[in-house]
């Protein structure tokens, strides 16, 4: 098993595997299940990106982005180590990393959702909000074939 001196994060984005990223998010995904291939690449031109890769032979092992305008917000999302790298620290690791990039910051806020990775975030702040009443959201409808 490899330890974590085996894995280098970066938050180059000409480093991200699209082919890979793209299978993980939507195939594999809850979240974006069907997101096609220019809207992950808009979606990654327009956000702060960040991967895990495996130090021997560079294959992107996890992602994940956050959309910002640098000072205020911060919305972390798209977060999805692969499958077969699981159990081996690299999510705490991504976050982590992720993390202590946007500190110097000073985000007043750094926002996500999550139906199954509660314990994650909340090693690292994360709490489920004190006034939901005050958070709305408008989601739109799934597109129709024509």
């Amino acid at each position: 098993m490899q330890d974590a001196a085996d894995f280098e994060f970066s938050a180059d984005p000409a480093r991200i595997d699209l082919d890979r990223v793209h299978t993980w998010l939507a195939v594999e995904s809850y979240w974006a299940t069907g997101r096609s291939r220019a809207a992950l690449e808009a979606a990654v031109a327009a956000s702060r990106n960040y991967g895990i890769y495996d130090g021997a032979s560079g294959t992107q092992l996890a992602y994940a982005r956050v959309i910002t305008d640098g000072v205020t917000f911060a919305w972390l999302c798209d977060v999805f180590v692969d499958s077969e790298a699981r159990g081996r620290g690299i999510g705490v690791a991504l976050i982590e990393q992720v993390m202590a990039t946007l500190e110097p910051l000073g985000l007043r806020r750094i926002g996500l959702t999550t139906a199954d990775a509660h314990g994650l975030y909340e090693r690292f702040g994360f709490r489920p909000l004190d006034q939901p009443e005050q958070w709305m959201a408008r989601i739109a409808a799934p597109a129709h074939p024509s």
